[in-house]
């Protein structure tokens, strides 16, 4: 049985880490708040924009556009991975990157070539480990991501989808449910309305059309990379709030798991406490008794 001097010393460290992963908890419950709003904010202007667009591009076939031009055949994809840039929040990016990775193991079988760009060191550090082909990165965007520095990752894929280089692009990211959940997702980003096809096809109440001034080609061109734009910046914002709920969870958990460590080493420590006094005890009333 350990000693009370290192038992004592066991106690205390563990006692900082719990500060420190209480302190941390507080934090991320905190920025989650903030998070969540500014994703509810964002997501009734992304999901109307999106249903738009869907429709808008299954009734506009002659519009010329290049980024609603579907491709025939898929012989190369392109992903844009969003995860984290830290760790310490549970299995968010493990799931998230598990998804991914099973895609991308489906299309390599089918002999499809893999581009990425991440979003997130996590994801970036992921990729690069396992030799995927990373053709831009975005990392330490921060607790409120800028437009700015997405730019240059999502122009770059776009152009290649543009040219013919990529044939189809997927958004993965953890989407956020409720505080004790996230699910990592994958969607469809180009073709513009794959993910909205059965709903503008099968739903009668969406027979309808819109007009656009001066047209409709000019208006959509222009509108089609801010949409893109969107949906990408609503993704970014579903993560970070999951990232901050499953941080939260994770490090409620560590401080709660500290208290029980605390307790079981108090406990260690009165016995080996009170099994030294006895020893004493009995030597006083052995050497008094010699006497």
């Amino acid at each position: 049985m350990a000693v009370g001097k290192e038992i004592l010393t066991k106690i205390r460290s563990v006692q900082n880490t719990q500060k420190i992963t209480k302190a941390m908890q507080m934090v991320s419950t905190s920025k989650m708040r903030k998070t969540q709003e500014r994703m509810r904010l964002a997501r009734p202007y992304a999901e109307k924009v999106r249903v738009v667009m869907g429709h808008l591009a299954q009734t506009h076939t002659d519009h010329g556009i290049k980024l609603l031009e579907p491709h025939r055949e898929v012989r190369r994809a392109g992903f844009i991975l969003i995860t984290s840039d830290k760790g310490l929040c549970g299995g968010l990016n493990a799931n998230v990157l598990k998804k991914f990775l099973a895609q991308v193991q489906a299309y390599q079988e089918q002999g499809v070539g893999v581009d990425v760009v991440c979003l997130g060191s996590k994801g970036l550090a992921a990729c690069q480990s396992i030799g995927l082909n990373v053709i831009a990165s975005a990392t330490s965007l921060g607790d409120s991501p800028k437009m700015e520095m997405l730019l240059g990752p999502l122009t770059e894929i776009f152009q290649r989808y543009e040219k013919h280089e990529l044939d189809t692009i997927h958004l993965v990211y953890s989407g956020f449910v409720n505080t004790m959940r996230q699910e990592p997702r994958i969607e469809v980003l180009l073709p513009i309305g794959q993910n909205e096809i059965e709903d503008v096809n099968g739903d009668s109440t969406l027979n309808w059309e819109y007009r656009y001034e001066p047209s409709p080609v000019a208006v959509l061109e222009y509108l089609v990379r801010r949409y893109l734009e969107s949906v990408v910046y609503q993704a970014l914002s579903d993560n970070m709030a999951s990232e901050q709920a499953a941080r939260m969870v994770a490090m409620k958990a560590a401080t709660d798991n500290a208290g029980n460590a605390i307790k079981e080493l108090r406990l260690v420590y009165n016995k080996s406490r009170q099994a030294a006094i006895t020893t004493e005890l009995s030597e006083i009333v052995a050497g008094a008794a010699a006497v």
